[in-house]
């Protein structure tokens, strides 16, 4: 039986394990929060994070499509990207997954001298951890433009209530 069919067996055991892992690195009320709360529309984050590990978890045992696996990923760092993470803190939890792994796997699998196969799949979550900086970096990208156009956006307006500045849609509309 290779790793990646014990993982299958165990994905949606490993996968919850994992989010709890996640859902560790919040605040502690945070944490109370979304770990009571099971209703994916009252927590949302909670839910989209329960999500996005067990879709991670399945992409890594089949390791087959990059596009799916980013797809997943940013789900998961679109959130961690807006909160206030460094950088480093935001992509940990692909590292907490090398953990659990290691909790799980590494004494038996030392002991029956496969421990080379454990090594090899972490090989994988280490390229799962260069996608997500990539991706986080083009998340981080996104929030700062989208704040540097709100205030644009609100300068622009407290202008024009100001009559500093003519509105010129409705100067067009005039004409």
């Amino acid at each position: 039986m290779t790793f990646e069919s014990t993982l299958a067996e165990r994905k949606a055991e490993l996968s919850q394990k994992w989010a709890e892992l996640v859902l560790r690195t919040y605040p502690k009320e945070t944490q109370k929060v979304w770990t009571r709360q099971k209703d994916r529309f009252q927590n949302p984050v909670g839910a989209a994070i329960i999500e996005a590990t067990g879709e991670l978890m399945n992409h890594l045992i089949e390791w087959q499509d990059a596009e799916r696996i980013a797809r997943s990923l940013d789900k998961l760092i679109r959130i961690r990207a807006v909160q206030d993470f460094t950088p480093s803190q935001a992509i940990s939890f692909v590292f907490l997954l090398k953990k659990l792994l290691r909790d799980e796997f590494f004494q038996a699998m030392k002991k029956d001298g496969t421990l080379d196969e454990l090594l090899r799949f972490e090989a994988k979550v280490d390229n799962l951890a260069m996608m997500s900086f990539d991706i986080y970096c083009k998340s981080r990208e996104e929030v700062f433009r989208f704040r540097v156009e709100e205030v644009k956006r609100s300068q622009s307006s407290l202008l024009r209530k100001a009559g500093l500045v003519a509105d010129v849609t409705a100067e067009k509309s005039a004409d």
